[in-house]
């Protein structure tokens, strides 16, 4: 019989049973699959006020050093020296033929970028971000320990104004930072 794999929790796993989160495996990981008020009810939810969604099963890392830009530029089609500090850009992680391996969101940070890559497939893209980058002077960092949430529907603004207030300013595929609860 194949032994059972053991499936690693989000930094919110225990916040997910106590408010009596349905725990399934996801992309390696337990994560919910809804809640107390059911599908439709979250659904309608999310459609008519806004829902936060835990998407720390997907893969965050970052790229430091002088030459971060110019070794990623090398990996994917999407033009990161153009993008502006603090915005954000889908793109393609491809191989040395130019297939696409995945697909991914980079951002321009101060001192290097930052990667969010797709939870099933993050170990492959570490693999290959790490063998590629090797020797080019940059240092990859995955982040495992970093939860990412998702806050979604149209209130989504008006319900993060309340704990962060200036996000309201940001436009389509910016980031910020915002002290939230100290």
């Amino acid at each position: 019989m194949p032994e059972a794999k053991t499936l690693s929790r989000t930094p919110l796993y225990d916040l997910h049973v106590a408010l009596g989160g349905r725990m399934v495996p996801f992309a390696g990981y337990e994560l919910p699959v809804q809640y107390k008020a059911g599908i439709i009810g979250e659904h309608t939810h999310t459609r008519g006020a806004a829902s936060l969604f835990d998407v720390s099963h997907m893969g965050q890392a970052v790229i430091l050093g002088d030459d971060a830009v110019d070794a990623i530029e090398a990996l994917v089609p999407g033009d990161i020296a153009g993008l502006e500090r603090h915005h954000v850009r889908y793109t393609q992680l491809t191989n040395d033929a130019g297939g696409i391996i995945d697909d991914l969101m980079v951002t321009r940070l101060a001192d290097g970028l930052g990667l969010v890559v797709n939870g099933a497939r993050k170990q492959v893209d570490y693999a290959h971000l790490e063998a590629a980058l090797a020797g080019s002077g940059c240092r990859f960092e995955p982040q495992p320990d970093r939860a990412l949430l998702a806050l979604q529907g149209p209130q989504a603004v008006a319900a993060l104004r309340r704990h962060a207030g200036g996000c309201e300013k940001l436009t389509f595929m910016e980031a910020a930072a915002f002290d939230i609860g100290g």
